[in-house]
């Protein structure tokens, strides 16, 4: 197998594009709700929508990445969003943007549910968890980026012309994958895949019995799903909290494009620290509890009177909280239950991560309407918080199931070479 780190590279960046689909709905929200009529509850789910697709056909897909080639998965995804952005750009109504939305969900699935088995397939194992760790931030660089340019981009030129430029920076990015990253055929050489095997169908259930019947897949999933349902909530509403309280241009999209870049920190440290061998359920213990600490501080009514501390809570909850992505992409690498269902773990992971996406901004949009502000916010992102640690307490019991299991199959060959 060829190794390429530069075409990992080129990877991540397709998955920084795919992100800015994500991105690129929460500074427009102000102007879509000016425009369009669109109500905070439509807000949320707006913000979710893009998730429908993971939600229902994660596994699904998964298993069709490895049957179409990991290289030409991403390359559909990233034209699906470009046609998808540039339809919403004609737009008129909330329901409009709402299905286009789910279709640049499909897209958004397709080009970054192969990612890390690509990434795997292209860099030696000595990197794989630093890579990953990057991989794992893919999702904060392009919903920051998106967030800084945004409030700049829409006042002067619309939010038609934001959903084009997304649409032209996708058909890019997928000439750019389709130059750089080798095919898949000649990527894997004679490695055996459900092409070659004798019966495809039976393979492909094979690949489904074995990733469900394992405890591994189920936990970083769940695990997943309650922190990208959390993270999407608090950082798509930024944007809207700043703007109710006058901040605007400029300071609107430094502050929320920071709350969101933050997170990158700790998708890099997550990969540094797994390299030096840090345990994988301490860096999820101090993530979701700096999440919780941070969401706390950002929305308690108690620190009303001090923006600068709910800023600081902002920061400490997506900075820290990168920890967590970061830990589980590399987990679901080594809790899948052999090498045939990386893909199909990884598509379960995201199927759940979007269920966590998809039920988190509407949620948190339900409470505030009721509440009459985000003084409760707290409340849903520390019983996520909660449900995390406990759900890494089960992962590190596995994974020490798995080191014993491995250094019994490892003495028989012991005893035989002395």
């Amino acid at each position: 197998m060829t190794h390429s780190k530069s075409a990992a590279w080129v990877v991540i960046a397709a998955g920084v594009v795919a992100a800015l689909q994500v991105g690129k709905l929460p500074p427009a929200l102000p102007v879509l709700q000016a425009e369009l009529g669109v109500s905070w509850v439509q807000s949320g789910f707006l913000l979710s929508m893009v998730q429908f697709a993971g939600m229902a056909l994660g596994l699904v897909l998964g298993l069709l990445a490895d049957r179409w080639g990991l290289r030409l998965c991403m390359l559909v995804g990233l034209g699906v969003l470009s046609l998808a952005s540039a339809l919403g750009g004609w737009a008129h109504s909330p329901e409009d943007l709402m299905w286009l939305r789910g279709l640049e969900g499909l897209g958004f699935l397709l080009a970054s549910l192969p990612a890390p088995a690509l990434i795997r397939q292209l860099v030696p194992n000595r990197q794989l968890n630093s890579m990953l760790g990057l991989w794992g931030a893919y999702m904060p660089a392009g919903t920051a980026l998106a967030l800084l340019v945004g409030p700049l981009w829409i006042p002067a030129w619309g939010w038609p012309s934001w959903w084009w430029l997304f649409a032209a920076a996708s058909a890019l990015m997928a000439l750019g994958l389709w130059w750089v990253v080798p095919p898949d055929a000649q990527r894997r050489g004679q490695v055996l895949t459900s092409e070659t095997a004798p019966n495809p169908e039976a393979f492909w259930g094979r690949r489904i019995q074995d990733t469900l019947r394992a405890p591994g897949p189920w936990l970083v999933s769940l695990t997943f799903a309650l922190y990208s349902g959390q993270w999407l909530a608090v950082v798509g509403f930024l944007p809207s909290i700043y703007a109710q309280v006058g901040v605007a241009g400029a300071g609107l999209g430094a502050l929320t494009a920071l709350a969101a870049g933050v997170n990158i920190v700790g998708n890099v440290a997550s990969g540094r620290y797994l390299q030096k061998g840090v345990a994988p359920g301490l860096l999820l213990n101090l993530g979701f509890g700096a999440m919780a600490l941070g969401a706390v501080l950002a929305f308690g009514s108690w620190t009303q009177e001090f923006p600068t501390w709910r800023y600081a809570g902002v920061l400490l909850f997506s900075m820290c909280g990168g920890l967590v992505p970061g830990t589980l992409f590399s987990l679901a690498v080594r809790l899948s239950p052999h090498e045939g269902t990386v893909s199909t773990t990884v598509g379960w992971m995201q199927q759940w991560s979007s269920v966590g996406q998809f039920a988190g901004p509407p949620l948190v949009a339900w409470l505030a309407a009721s509440a009459g502000g985000w003084q409760w916010t707290w409340l849903i992102t520390g019983a996520c918080c909660l449900g995390g640690m406990a759900l890494s307490r089960s992962m590190t019991g596995v994974l020490s199931v798995q080191s014993r299991r491995a250094s019994t199959a490892l003495q028989p060959h012991s005893k035989d070479a002395s």
